[in-house]
């Protein structure tokens, strides 16, 4: 068992969200489903025997959905990183968690469900980092300018001369 494990609060839709994120990532799975009883109903507002918690697993790393209502909704506050090692990956991830949600600058997207992702190239903290300044200004320069990463023009920018 994992030390931290990220709860995801959703209106309700958490099985559909869920479903979404388990077929968007290949080593994932759903874990266990908790439903609500009488007592969680009565304080919720929620059916009884609707959908509660969901547990799943996304590459590894464990999470827990809820459906809670409509009191809190996702921000830019807090994002999940997807490191992509190719143009291809970026391009897949991009697409799918992007459907039906809102495409952001610099690799940032929400999904359908209002939750924030970050699609990068894991070189991009390496260009960004550089000790070389005007290398990794032209980087930040080129990646102010994008919505879908795109390491070709990245990677441009920082072996320009």
């Amino acid at each position: 068992m994992q030390k931290i494990t990220p709860c995801l609060w959703f209106d309700d839709k958490v099985e559909e969200a869920v479903n979404f994120y388990v077929s968007t990532f290949k080593n994932s799975k759903v874990g266990s489903i908790a439903r609500y009883g009488e007592a969680g109903a009565k304080v919720s507002g929620r059916p009884k025997g609707s959908v509660m918690t969901v547990t799943f697993e996304l590459e590894g790393q464990e999470f827990l959905a809820l459906n809670g209502g409509p009191h809190f909704k996702f921000s830019e506050a807090i994002s999940f990183i997807v490191n992509c090692e190719t143009q291809e990956e970026i391009d897949k991830m991009w697409e799918k968690l992007s459907e039906g949600g809102e495409k952001g600058q610099c690799g940032w997207l929400k999904d359908k469900y209002g939750l924030s992702w970050q699609i990068v190239p894991p070189v991009l903290g390496e260009m960004l980092q550089d000790k070389n300044s005007p290398k990794s200004e032209r980087v930040m320069k080129a990646m102010l300018q994008m919505h879908k990463l795109d390491i070709k023009t990245l990677r441009q920018a920082y072996e320009q001369q």
